[in-house]
């Protein structure tokens, strides 16, 4: 792609971004936010909303004279975020993250706090030697440990993805020494991997699981009472008591463990529970996928 091949410069995109999700979840967007946020002046930040408007959304804000600041439209549709409540989730983070490093930076944002749990311990040594090899196809020497196997274990691994699922880092690889595409968390490499010089021989597209799209259909829990699995339901916005998800077959256990549903372990108190998957049979988990995914970024 040629630099003139992108319609918007990442720096502006970031601003029409910050401009929609603001005025989307907050209901007011002034140009003190763009300035507190990107380090700019009033007059560059009037400009960006202007631009905004003009070539990128018309209509989608209306200036408020009595609160002093753009509201969205009645019509208001976004163009350059998806309107999901995690964008806003994902803009509040950031701000957190910053004003914990820099102490007198303060966004403009509205008052708030982002749960943060303990984060994986992953050295830059690795995070490095994981993207050159990922990015470049190239073979991965690694040391591995996990729970099921604690001693170190030498292999060879040719990665195709790296994957963040929110709370963790794994990397989704052909594993030489068990001959089958697996999962690894980078916080259980025992060293820093070696990203060699040799090509990988299996890519992305050799890997079933990871190329095969499937549907889970997700329910409230049946021992709630009817009236606990409507909460539930509308929590989730579901149809008819249903939400359909789409993922990859590799993906599906990160997806059911961030719900809380375990395939193979219900919670005896649905109260906790909440969630229950209607369709295990039809996402093709069979016993060498049970293991699979009971191995899967090392949990076991």
């Amino acid at each position: 792609m040629k630099k003139t091949d992108w319609p918007i410069r990442w720096d502006l995109l970031l601003r029409y971004r910050l401009i929609e999700t603001i005025a989307l979840w907050e209901g007011r967007l002034t140009t003190n936010h763009i300035c507190h946020s990107f380090g700019i002046g009033r007059q560059q930040a009037s400009k960006d909303i202007n631009t905004y408007l003009r070539e990128l959304a018309p209509g989608n804000l209306i200036y408020d004279r009595h609160l002093k600041g753009y509201v969205p439209a009645k019509t208001f549709s976004p163009v350059v975020t998806r309107g999901l409540v995690s964008e806003y989730l994902d803009l509040l983070a950031r701000q957190q993250n910053l004003s914990h490093t820099f102490e007198s930076l303060n966004l403009g944002l509205s008052d708030s706090t982002v749960v943060r749990s303990p984060d994986r311990i992953i050295s830059p040594e690795t995070m490095r030697a994981v993207v050159t090899a990922t990015r470049h196809g190239r073979q991965l020497r690694a040391s591995y440990v996990s729970l099921s196997r604690p001693e170190a274990v030498e292999s060879i691994l040719e990665p195709h993805t790296l994957v963040c699922d929110g709370n963790s880092w794994h990397l989704r690889a052909w594993c030489d020494s068990n001959r089958e595409f697996r999962d690894f968390s980078l916080s259980r490499f025992q060293r820093a991997p070696e990203a060699l010089r040799i090509k990988a021989k299996h890519s992305q597209q050799q890997d079933e699981d990871w190329n095969r799209e499937v549907t889970m259909v997700v329910t409230p829990d049946p021992r709630l009472t009817e009236a606990q699995q409507a909460i539930i339901a509308s929590d989730y916005g579901m149809t008819n008591g249903q939400l359909e998800i789409d993922t990859r077959a590799a993906l599906a256990p990160y997806v059911l463990s961030r719900l809380g549903i375990a395939l193979d372990n219900q919670h005896p108190d649905p109260l906790v529970q909440q969630l229950e998957l209607a369709n295990p049979d039809q996402l093709g988990f069979g016993s060498k996928r049970e293991r699979a995914l009971k191995s899967v970024a090392g949990l076991r």
